[in-house]
């Protein structure tokens, strides 16, 4: 039986939307694809109609949640956001918390490292906020952009995996501050 384009199209993007949760909650082994399809609603069998593997998926995941994120990056810079506003909302305990809503980056570069298919995608969005981060430094007339801007989403990056990983609560929100404060 055939679907509309329209809901076909639907089913995609929550087989997408679903696996990029579970991917940053999880990672790309600790979730199967019946998991994932389970948690849309739909039958392992619907899969193949959308994609040819769980790599495929596990990359256009990836670039689902860069496209949503870079968006989101874009509106921001273009409603004139600083650089410092958007990284005090990236360093939040909230944020920490969320792994399943949260950064791309911070979830899955470890498992990106060893997942050939994903890199171009991640590398993609890597790219992308580094473009979002320059511009932005840019206009502020900060000197050396692009260095600042590979500083500052290292930075981030980096803080908020250390704050997810400490089992210490205050350490973690230490991190936070901290780093937050020195990009400031």
């Amino acid at each position: 039986m055939r679907y509309p384009p329209e809901e076909t199209a639907e089913k995609h993007a929550r087989i997408l939307e679903q696996a990029s949760i579970l991917f940053r909650e999880r990672g790309f082994s600790g979730v199967s694809v019946s998991e994932i399809m389970k948690a849309t609603g739909l039958t392992h069998g619907a899969f193949y109609n959308h994609f040819e593997s769980k790599e495929d998926l596990i990359s256009k995941s990836i670039e689902d949640a860069s496209a949503k994120a870079l968006d989101s990056m874009r509106e921001g810079a273009a409603s004139g956001e600083p650089t410092a506003l958007y990284v005090d909302g990236y360093l939040t305990g909230q944020h920490r918390d969320d792994r399943g809503n949260g950064c791309v980056m911070a979830g899955l570069a470890g498992e990106i490292a060893r997942e050939p298919a994903a890199r171009p995608a991640f590398t993609q969005h890597v790219e992308g906020m580094l473009k979002g981060f320059t511009e932005s430094l840019a206009k502020a007339k900060k000197k050396n952009a692009r260095r600042h801007a590979v500083h500052t989403l290292s930075s981030i990056v980096g803080a908020l995996i250390l704050a997810r990983a400490v089992d210490n609560p205050e350490l973690s929100e230490e991190i936070l501050r901290e780093t937050r404060a020195a990009l400031d």
